[in-house]
């Protein structure tokens, strides 16, 4: 499959990448600064503004899937990022829908993320405190969740990684949900971002989620 993927060269964005060049796929890496990506056997690099919705429309066009691994850059701890947020991503939803017939998976967080009684994880005891100091950052990519919820012209799936996401191992085992937190026997909430990309490209290969989140965690 042809894939773009903006944020190719992050630390989700590289994961995901290499999981998919060793599928065989095509990805288009979109990125501020190409010269970051080594070259490499299935990849085309291209610089690109995602705030740029005319030029972003050009570089996915013809693409059978957009992969946003876009992470808002700043300060996390201003309301700048919130802001940056909401606008990347409102270029992007714009660029696909101009794009036509593209599907839209986001790289999400786990913020928004539900416990057994509906109460969002962000506003609930669990929330870890260490993660306060970044919450304008949170609350941005919370919002793009919201965002995505109220289009239904284009088949978009927003992906909550689990709460921890860490440099770790590819084991391919893990478990899926949609909307609900959930811990492993230890009580917490963990992926490794390679199974997290695993995940991901099964999701392209495989579509299952359509204008809903989903989640993996172990």
């Amino acid at each position: 499959m042809k894939i773009a993927l903006i944020g190719a060269s992050g630390f989700i964005g590289g994961n995901i990448l290499r999981e998919a060049l060793s599928r065989g796929h095509e990805v288009t890496a979109i990125v501020r600064h190409p010269e970051k990506l080594e070259a490499q056997e299935g990849m085309t690099a291209v610089k690109c503004d995602v705030f740029d919705g005319p030029a972003l429309t050009e570089a996915i066009r013809g693409h059978d899937v957009v992969i946003s691994a876009f992470k808002a850059g700043g300060d996390w701890t201003t309301s700048q990022a919130f802001d940056n947020y909401v606008n990347a991503f409102r270029a992007q939803i714009e660029a696909v829908k101009a794009a036509g017939n593209i599907r839209f998976l986001v790289v999400g967080g786990a913020a928004s993320l539900k416990l057994e009684d509906g109460t969002e994880f962000l506003d609930s005891p669990l929330f870890p405190p260490q993660f306060l100091p970044n919450k304008h950052g949170i609350l941005g990519l919370r919002e793009v969740f919201y965002m995505l919820k109220k289009e239904e012209s284009f088949d978009w799936a927003f992906f909550s990684p689990a709460v921890i996401i860490y440099d770790g191992e590819r084991t391919g085992t893990f478990r899926w949900g949609t909307d609900r937190y959930f811990t492993d026997e230890k009580g917490e909430s963990r992926i490794s971002a390679q199974d997290y990309a695993v995940a991901m490209i099964d999701e392209v290969e495989n579509p299952r989620h359509h204008q809903t989140r989903f989640t993996v965690a172990y």
